[in-house]
């Protein structure tokens, strides 16, 4: 009888320079059937980024004297397509947008949680639904299977929570989403009670979908959320 051989789960790349941190981030995510990698500086996590092309890279904020913020620019500068996500030690909006503009698709936050970090992991790393019809409002079209939105023919790229918003917001056309329904549905247990990372996240949206001569569809209702509607 031959023996059965199972596939490796996928590649984290694990970037930080906290040593004893790193490796109980690589240990629990071997207990939960992924593949770490570790790099312990910015030049090592840039090339195994590149060579090894992992499903995910983690990289901390703090990097000894380097940045992780432009460790985040390099990557996607060099071409790297993978989600990134920043564990950050705190969570004020101009760290949120630090995050954006760097390239980073998410981040969570120190002390780390191996529930928290886990579940952010199984999140990007979860094969999209292969029978899922696409959703669509008037010129938009957001593709479920490949989590890209088209409008008048252009590739949107999205990162995982602007995909997560734009889907939220599609499924429920022309009705006002109130900001707690919308953080207690695609923020979940991370982010209730704090909206305004929701303004953070809205404005990156529509600089994407929104083109020079398109009509702008994700409306701002003061003082209340937001409602995709036409007009």
């Amino acid at each position: 009888m031959g023996s059965i051989t199972l596939d490796p789960g996928p590649q984290v790349l694990l970037v930080g320079t906290n040593e004893s941190q790193i490796r109980q981030m690589g240990f629990d995510l071997q207990e939960a059937g992924y593949v770490p990698s570790t790099a312990y500086t910015a030049k090592a996590g840039v090339a195994l980024a590149l060579e090894g092309k992992p499903a995910l890279v983690v990289v901390d904020r703090l990097l000894g004297g380097e940045s992780g913020l432009v460790l985040c620019q390099t990557l996607r500068s060099r071409g790297l397509k993978a989600p990134i996500v920043l564990l950050m030690a705190k969570d004020s909006l101009e760290d949120r947008i630090a995050c954006l503009e760097c390239g980073a698709d998410d981040y969570f936050l120190k002390p780390y949680r191996a529930d928290t970090f886990l579940k952010i992991v199984q999140l990007y790393l979860q094969a999209p639904p292969t029978d899922a019809e696409n959703l669509r409002f008037g010129d938009l079209i957001l593709d479920i299977a490949s989590r890209q939105a088209l409008r008048n023919g252009r590739i949107i790229e999205l990162t995982m929570k602007e995909f997560e918003l734009l889907k939220y917001l599609m499924e429920h056309p022309r009705e006002v989403l109130p900001r707690e329904q919308i953080l207690e549905n695609v923020w979940g247990y991370d982010f209730v009670g704090e909206s305004n990372v929701i303004e953070v996240y809205i404005r990156y949206l529509r600089l994407k979908i929104d083109g020079e001569d398109e009509k702008r569809i994700i409306q701002t209702v003061r003082g209340v959320g937001y409602v995709l509607r036409e007009t």
